[in-house]
């Protein structure tokens, strides 16, 4: 009878310790859909524009747009503003329609910890030619406003690019640290860099 408690009670804590479960949402981003533009350059001030977006349940998506290139923050910005930092590709960029958000479920609450966003890279020597990458990034939450690309996957030839993606996501997003963290990089991708400002 002992014996039959004790398994049953290592069983109650292995469950209490795997209670939440990890699952995915998907949004669409149509920057003349689902975007307000807030700021943007005026007549002979280059090709810049600062956009934020409806995401995942009230969690914002921010584009800051500069000479074909893209930056974008997932959940909730520092200040109100996601000028903390520019993270992007040196070739000209561009985001895709769909953002893969992954979520953590406790009980009834549900938190976007992740996302799987597909970015598409230009080759500077043939404009023909163009990379595809899905980009992970930690979501922003309401206390500690820190979202950044936690990782790199090479997409093109890549058949197994959607779930390496998803592993690196529920691996290292919750507890990577923004700006002191290493990405983790799979595949030969194009350059990506971070601008803290």
């Amino acid at each position: 009878m002992r014996a039959v408690l004790i398994t049953l009670a290592v069983l109650g804590l292995s469950q209490a310790a795997h209670g939440a479960d990890i699952s995915s949402a998907y949004t669409d981003l149509d920057s003349n859909k689902d975007c307000v533009t807030y700021a943007q350059a005026e007549q002979g001030d280059g090709d810049w524009a600062d956009l934020a977006c409806s995401g995942y349940r009230g969690y914002p998506v921010l584009i800051a747009y500069d000479d074909a290139r893209e930056s974008l923050f997932y959940g909730f910005p520092p200040g109100g503003d996601m000028t903390s930092a520019w993270e992007s590709f040196s070739g000209f960029n561009s985001s895709g329609a769909r953002i893969e958000w992954r979520i953590e479920t406790t009980g009834d609450k549900a938190v976007p910890f992740a996302v799987i966003h597909r970015r598409t890279v230009s080759n500077p020597e043939d404009e023909s030619k163009k990379t595809e990458v899905l980009l992970v990034a930690k979501v922003g939450q309401m206390e500690t406003r820190e979202s950044c690309a936690v990782g790199l996957v090479l997409a093109t030839g890549n058949p197994s690019a959607n779930d390496q993606a998803r592993k690196l996501a529920d691996d290292k997003a919750k507890s990577f640290a923004c700006g002191k963290d290493k990405r983790v990089v799979i595949g030969n991708v194009p350059p990506f860099g971070r601008v803290d400002n």
